[in-house]
């Protein structure tokens, strides 16, 4: 019998978590780790490890099938550019703190697609080799051009057999005309809401007035729209909401997922924001809104989840589960999605278009007018998979996790510093660990919430693969 290389990490004193380059993982303590390291398994452990897929007998028997299929699954492999981000105008009515985007003020000139911009989006619309596409518009603020972003659909109507659109948006211009492009059916809303009128106000509008309207025009969508909208924070770990109001606020307007996004220091929040460690305060507060969540949850029956944690749990259980960009490996730059700036350049990601647009480095990957430059995209491979990362080979989330070179380069100027000192990697890290508490509790808050966001009757055991031989020593 052969064993597939195992990672290990520790979740606890006794407790250790294993897991194949498949993501296939179960518990056990650091006896076994000591029997596995010395090559001395007990015939208890080999007995589990085939049983569970993490050992074969031979190449094509089924359980190598079976590990090459998930290993493979959790590849991701996009080939067709389906999802667009389109910034028809840089201009914006508000100026939040904390905004990541280089924006321009509502009045400038020059930040508005042309003529000629238009047209050449129009045209890399034309050349995509799909039939179905998915449009997000973004800013600044969009509806400030609603005009661009009609001539948008109704080519994308044309052009394919279905689409799809997604307006972001601060929801301060709300007239007829803009309530009349959301209003369609293949057209939806998203928007931010960082919890109540006051913490809103701070960040956001910074003015009663606009906070008022805001709150007005949110009513007003959701009642016209109801789940054809949708609402996220931007989480200052400086100044982060009251937990409780923030869940309030979003249960009152219907929504049942927050989605946690920490400030993002590109744009004029780099500028704001000198750069520190802020990372363990993050985790912390992480940490206490899950934990807030699952009491609320079992106590109230009224099930709120937050999006990442949910994300990430199906990433671990469900392999091929990789529409996030930051959880596919590989994250090949424009396999499935690109950016188009104000300007008709193209982008791989919005977070590249930020670093850009302050001048700390060019990510751009080519124009509307000329295309993909495909040498740009292959200069970005390398980065792109971590599945040869001198760090990640060992740490048991490498199969689900993925990479964000755009991160490391936006705060440490360079993408190969260990991982491990990494923003990003601390924080999935935490994700991961707190993902796995939860898989193996046995407190029933916590498994009532699994099983309403895994939308199970139950949450079996096999979920939850544990391993000991008592009956082992370890010399």
């Amino acid at each position: 019998m052969k064993i597939w290389p195992l990672r290990f990490r520790e979740l606890g004193p006794s407790r250790v978590l294993f897991a194949d380059d498949a993501g296939g993982y179960f518990v056990s303590d650091p006896a076994f780790l000591q029997r596995y390291v010395d090559s001395a398994l007990s015939d208890t452990d080999r007995k589990f490890l085939y049983e569970h897929g993490h050992a074969f007998n031979r190449v094509g028997d089924l359980q190598h099938t079976s590990f090459t299929w998930r290993w493979t699954a959790r590849q991701s492999a996009r080939e067709k550019i389906a999802y667009v981000i389109l910034v028809p105008t840089l201009r914006c009515n508000l100026t939040c703190t904390y905004c990541q985007v280089s924006r321009a003020a509502e009045n400038a000139k020059g930040y508005d697609w042309d003529t000629d911009t238009l047209e050449a989006v129009l045209g890399f619309l034309d050349r995509l080799e799909t039939d179905e596409i998915k449009v997000e518009f973004q800013g600044g603020e969009p509806l400030l051009r609603s005009d661009l972003l009609r001539r948008v659909r109704d080519h994308c109507r044309k052009r394919f057999s279905r689409s799809e659109f997604v307006v972001c948006t601060n929801l301060q211009r709300l007239g007829p005309d803009e309530i009349g492009f959301l209003d369609a059916v293949d057209t939806y809303t998203s928007t931010s809401l960082d919890g109540g009128l006051l913490h809103h106000e701070r960040y956001r509008t910074r003015n009663r007035a606009l906070t008022e309207e805001f709150f007005e025009n949110l009513d007003t969508v959701v009642q016209r729209f109801g789940q054809r909208v949708s609402a996220l924070p931007t989480v200052d770990i400086d100044d982060p909401p009251e937990i409780e109001t923030l869940v309030t606020a979003f249960e009152s307007y219907g929504f049942s997922s927050i989605y946690l996004r920490p400030v993002n220091y590109h744009g004029f929040a780099r500028r704001r924001r000198a750069q520190r460690d802020d990372l363990s305060r993050w985790n912390a507060f992480y940490d206490e809104f899950i934990d807030f969540l699952i009491d609320r949850n079992f106590q109230t029956g009224h099930v709120m989840e937050e999006f990442y944690l949910s994300l990430c749990l199906r990433r671990m259980l469900q392999p091929g589960h990789d529409g996030h960009v930051d959880l596919r490996n590989p994250s090949l730059p424009a396999s499935d999605y690109v950016l188009i700036d104000f300007d008709g350049r193209l982008y791989p990601s919005d977070e590249a278009r930020m670093l850009s647009r302050i001048g700390q480095i060019d990510l751009s990957i080519g124009t509307a007018h000329d295309g993909i430059d495909q040498e740009a995209i292959a200069a970005r491979v390398p980065s792109a998979f971590n599945n040869f990362d001198p760090d990640c080979i060992h740490c048991p989330y490498q199969p689900f996790c993925g990479t964000d070179p755009i991160d490391d380069v936006s705060r440490y100027r360079r993408v190969d510093i260990p991982r491990q000192d990494t923003w990003f990697c601390g924080r999935q890290l935490a994700v991961f660990d707190k993902a796995m508490s939860l898989i193996y509790s046995s407190d029933e808050r916590v498994l009532y919430s699994l099983r309403k966001w895994a939308g199970l009757a139950t949450w079996p055991n096999s979920l939850a693969p544990e391993h000991h031989d008592t009956s082992a020593h370890t010399s």
